[in-house]
């Protein structure tokens, strides 16, 4: 029997990704994203407020990184997400994280997460359902670590976190339990 739960935001999992870019003076803010989504072989969305500091800042310098964030870093990935920009000017240094430029963007990569997404801003979506900033993936950049033959990510390795909003909890993902665009192919036979 199913139970009706009303209105609720019930999508899970959500990935953490930590969505980081440079002020107008290279000054790094940085906010943690659950509600981001690839949206095309080369684009992300980010549905952020316009209000955020790092929502400004990407508007101002056009580019901005997303990277996933893992088990290791929940304590910083959560204060990304509790502290704001635009009442702590000094958020990311009291995070204790390390940056580096990308090499592709003009912004920031959080040396302490596996992986990072290099984007261009491509766009701003604002209507009366949505607010959305869409990135072009110009480059990801990995840590060794997490990266396998032909150098393809290794979910297993990257231990990322994923959001919980039925009871705001931090989960971890990792193990395979099939292989898409194959489990399913017996019922094709049918």
């Amino acid at each position: 029997m199913r139970k009706n739960l009303g209105v609720q935001p019930a999508l899970f999992p959500m990935p953490v990704v930590i969505v980081a870019a440079y002020s107008a003076d290279g000054t790094i803010c940085a906010m943690n994203a659950a509600w981001a989504q690839i949206c095309d072989m080369d684009k992300i969305a980010l549905f952020i407020d316009a209000e955020h500091k790092t929502t400004k800042n990407i508007m101002e310098t056009k580019a901005f990184t997303v990277s996933i964030a893992d088990v290791p870093n929940m304590e910083t990935a959560d204060f990304f997400g509790i502290a704001t920009g635009n009442k702590m000017p000094d958020k990311f240094e009291r995070s204790g994280c390390h940056a580096v430029k990308s090499e592709f963007v003009n912004a920031p990569i959080i040396s302490e997460y596996p992986i990072t997404l290099e984007c261009e801003f491509a766009e701003e979506i604002n209507t009366e359902n949505m607010h959305a900033i869409v990135g072009k993936i110009i480059n990801v950049s990995a840590d060794e670590s997490v990266v396998g033959d032909k150098d393809k990510i290794l979910p297993e390795k990257v231990n990322a976190l994923v959001f919980d909003q039925y009871r705001n909890g931090y989960f971890s993902i990792g193990e395979k339990v099939g292989q898409a665009w194959n489990a399913g192919n017996e019922l094709m036979k049918k």
